[in-house]
């Protein structure tokens, strides 16, 4: 080999070793960013858990309500016919 190519190799060796820095500064960025979006994702299930809790509470709520106003009506109701 001449000095040509010897300077040529000792070029990619050092561009590669730079680029090496900077995928693996690249990787502990991404890995910091994979932890904080894991966290907000286990945030939102949890938000999303309590919200579909309350949304049964509510709906439960609702549909007893209206089972009561049914059986209400249907008591007022009467085929009797009376004097006033």
């Amino acid at each position: 080999m001449n000095d040509d190519e010897l300077q040529e190799i000792e070029n990619l060796i050092e561009d590669l070793e730079t680029e090496i820095d900077r995928l693996l500064k690249e990787r502990e960025v991404l890995l910091r960013d994979n932890d904080r979006l894991k966290d907000e994702v286990e945030s939102l299930w949890s938000m999303m858990d309590e919200m579909t809790k309350t949304d049964i509470e509510n709906w439960s709520k609702i549909l007893e309500e209206l089972s009561m106003d049914v059986v209400h009506r249907a008591l007022m109701v009467s085929k009797k016919k009376v004097d006033c």
